[in-house]
């Protein structure tokens, strides 16, 4: 495997749980025999205790339980919990074949473990020999079966970077393998290793610490010296990567540390916390060089997860700040905080660990709590992950007529007309005049009679019977229904919005928008945001509209399809890239019955059932046609006998007359519905759907169809109880955790 891109790492922050030096009168030692409950690392995390009962990775965690047994849970695609079998689980299972351990350390898709004999041993991924053995070794490049890496002994602590792997001896030196493409491995070389060689030029060394893609050290002296990575200043100066250790300036009397993909926390011996690289606190700033973190002291640990600090006080208390996209800060909600902050409700804590998303924290008692995402279970509290088929819709709604699907909430229109929202709530996209999340569907209260529903991005809209449009949430956080002004003089009969802009259809024939028009999205000649309706220019006769990501879409009674709006990757489908201020008609296209556009794509079916598809084609997006570089006018899909298409940013549906409903795009959240998170060129058919839909609707990461009896099922992300499941994926707030 090649080398992975920076937007690969969009999630895989490089993490380094800190370390607790004991520190004497004058001079400093360092205590390699702990016995607290201590915790680890992960890719985006190394632990520098030396001996780490947890571990966050990427998509997994580890624990050491007091039988000196290692159970794992989460992600499990490249046999990283030791299993074979099973793709992820949120119940935690032990790892066959390990007793006595005393550490435990997780990479990217990799686990290592130090038992008490002072070796280490390593299962999981094995693409650039980080399980100590050369990748020819190892089927498929892994293993599932932890085994001890060959001619290393005398270990006293472990840490795991994303594809490498760093380990301590007793004497002081540090042996490193797996990847070095930053020269994260010390040598001196670019060159991948499969075994474990010395670290140049380092000794007294008394912690390790794994950044995703660089390697630190704190040695006996207090100071702190790294090598490898270096984009974001993570090596404490300006500058290329460096292949042999650095100091960083300007730090003394360390006893902790933690480092990131982009950003370092230090605790010196006075219990202040230190940081360099790209800071998270105050306005973000490149820091080379360490600058207190204000308002923080009394501080033991650190931890970093992507682009998240948090820091244990000597009190037992956890402090947090940085984003907060998945629930990752631990304080009930989503907002990113720029000051650190206590965690509610959680006391007595020795240890805090941080994977990319999600946090462990292990208490003096040695419960351990998580919060933050559980996509594959990876917070090991028994709780759902994601929904990688269809499952039903809970909740004593009528049956449903129509559903529509935003960013991380849903809609349902029931058959006696009244609404029910469930999902995420921060801009009052529920309508119930709350910011509260519902996990199950709830009626919107005041709105009876309507007929069609939309949702986009936080923004929600219903068509009532009389013709008017009324919209709650979006960026105005409406908490309740309100009417849509400047629409008294039209009777509207169809209604479409994304996150940035909505669309009325009315009677006449002609389409009004409002909202973002920074690429002309609204059709009116101008790219002035609009708070009130305004008409779309030169466009009459309309029949059908639709919304894609900063693009408009339009269907005329002649079967004439029109695009405007953003259209840099050709998703109008003109000819050209050029965005559009008015409308344009779609080229080539005649007799269309159906229109969709997603992020840098669109789609269309015509009246015989081809289907029809233009803009950008990667392994993301419009992966439903067979086209293999995009096309700037409208391309046949692979698809055949087609009715209708819906899509979301980079995943799209089709169905077909024999009952069957199609996914292609992304599918990182299961959103493709084929029971995996798989992305295969191909579409896939949607598992358990054969008897046809009645409508789809696609969210961000989630979808809903509507079924022949009237049930709705729903699959995909489940951040927030946007799939009516009953229970969220995500905590917010800390979670008692199984794997302890």
């Amino acid at each position: 495997m090649t080398h992975p891109s920076f937007s690969r790492f969009r999630g895989v922050l490089g993490v380094a749980l800190g370390l607790l030096l004991s520190v004497g009168c004058g001079q400093q030692s360092a205590s390699l025999d702990s016995t607290e409950a201590e915790g680890s690392q992960d890719t985006a995390l190394s632990r520098t205790k030396p001996k780490v009962r947890i571990a966050a990775g990427i998509r997994h965690s580890l624990a050491i339980r007091a039988n000196g047994t290692v159970w794992a849970s989460g992600n499990n695609t490249s046999g990283q919990l030791g299993r074979t079998g099973i793709t992820n689980t949120s119940t935690p299972l032990q790892v066959p074949g390990l007793t006595n351990a005393t550490s435990v350390a997780a990479g990217d898709e990799f686990s290592v473990a130090l038992l008490s004999t002072g070796t280490v041993w390593t299962w999981g991924s094995n693409q650039t020999g980080q399980l100590g053995v050369p990748t020819s070794s190892t089927p498929d490049y892994g293993r599932a079966v932890p085994d001890q890496v060959p001619g290393l002994t005398g270990v006293v602590a472990i840490a795991a970077g994303y594809r490498h792997v760093l380990a301590l001896k007793s004497n002081g030196t540090i042996w490193a393998w797996g990847e070095n493409w930053n020269g994260q491995l010390g040598d001196g070389t670019n060159t991948a290793r499969s075994t474990p060689l010395q670290v140049t030029g380092l000794t007294n060394v008394v912690a390790v610490v794994a950044q995703s893609l660089g390697s630190y050290a704190i040695r006996s002296d207090g100071t702190v010296w790294a090598w490898g990575f270096n984009r974001f200043n993570t090596l404490g100066r300006e500058g290329a990567d460096s292949a042999v250790p650095v100091q960083v300036q300007g730090l003394t009397n360390v006893v902790a540390l933690s480092v990131g993909f982009a950003h370092a926390l230090a605790v010196k011996s006075d219990g202040t916390v230190w940081s360099w690289g790209e800071i998270l606190y105050g306005a973000p700033v490149s820091q080379p060089t360490p600058i207190q973190v204000p308002g923080l002291t009394g501080c033991v640990d650190v931890a970093v997860g992507r682009a998240t600090s948090f820091a244990v006080k000597a009190n037992g208390t956890v402090w947090s700040w940085g984003f907060n996209d998945r629930g990752q800060l631990g304080d009930g909600t989503r907002n990113i905080r720029s000051e650190p902050a206590q965690v509610p409700g959680l006391t007595g804590v020795s240890l805090v660990v941080a994977g990319d998303t999600h946090v462990l924290a292990m208490r003096t008692a040695g419960d351990i709590w998580a919060w933050g995402s559980n996509d594959d279970g990876e917070r090991g509290d028994g709780g759902p992950s994601l929904y990688a088929t269809p499952g039903l819709v809970q909740g004593s709604f009528p049956g449903a007529l129509a559903v529509a699907a935003g960013a991380t909430h849903s809609l349902l229109l029931a058959t006696d007309g009244t609404v029910w929202s469930f999902g995420y709530n921060d801009s009052g996209q529920l309508g119930d005049g709350t910011t509260t999340r519902h996990t199950l569907p709830a009626q919107v209260p005041a709105l009876q009679d309507v007929t069609a529903i939309a949702a986009g991005g936080n923004r929600s809209l219903a068509l009532l019977s009389d013709g008017s449009v009324w919209q709650w949430g979006g960026p105005f956080n409406l908490l309740t229904p309100t009417l849509v002004p400047g629409l008294s003089d039209v009777t509207v009969i169809a209604i479409a919005v994304r996150e940035s802009h909505a669309l009325a259809l009315g009677m006449d024939g002609k389409v009004r928008a409002w909202g973002e028009n920074s690429s002309g999205e609204l059709g009116d000649g101008t790219t002035t945001y609009r708070t009130t309706p305004v008409q779309v220019l030169g466009l009459e006769n309309v029949m059908k509209v639709g919304a894609g990501r900063r693009t408009s879409y339009a269907i005329r009674y002649d079967g004439f399809a029109f695009a405007w709006g953003e259209n840099g990757n050709g998703q109008l489908g003109d000819g050209t890239t050029t965005d559009r201020y008015t409308p344009v008609s779609i080229s080539g296209l005649d007799n269309v019955t159906s229109i969709a556009g997603g992020a840098a794509y669109a789609m269309a079916v015509k009246a015989d059932g081809t289907g029809w598809r233009w803009g950008t084609d990667n392994s993301y997006r419009a992966s439903m046609p067979a086209v293999a570089n995009g096309s700037l006018v409208p391309s046949p899909m692979s698809l055949q006998g087609v009715q209708e298409v819906v899509s979301s940013d980079d995943t799209a549906y089709a169905w077909d007359g024999n009952g069957v409903l199609w996914a292609a795009g992304a599918n990182f959240y299961g959103q493709r519905g084929s029971g995996t998170r798989s992305v295969t060129s191909p579409p896939n058919q949607v598992v358990g759907i054969t008897h046809g839909v009645t409508m789809v609707a696609a969210g961000n990461e989630h979808a809903l169809a509507i079924l022949p009896d009237g049930t709705v099922q729903s699959w995909g992300q489940n951040t927030d109880g946007e799939l009516g499941r009953g229970v969220p994926t995500e905590a917010l707030l800390p979670v008692s955790s199984l794997l302890d």
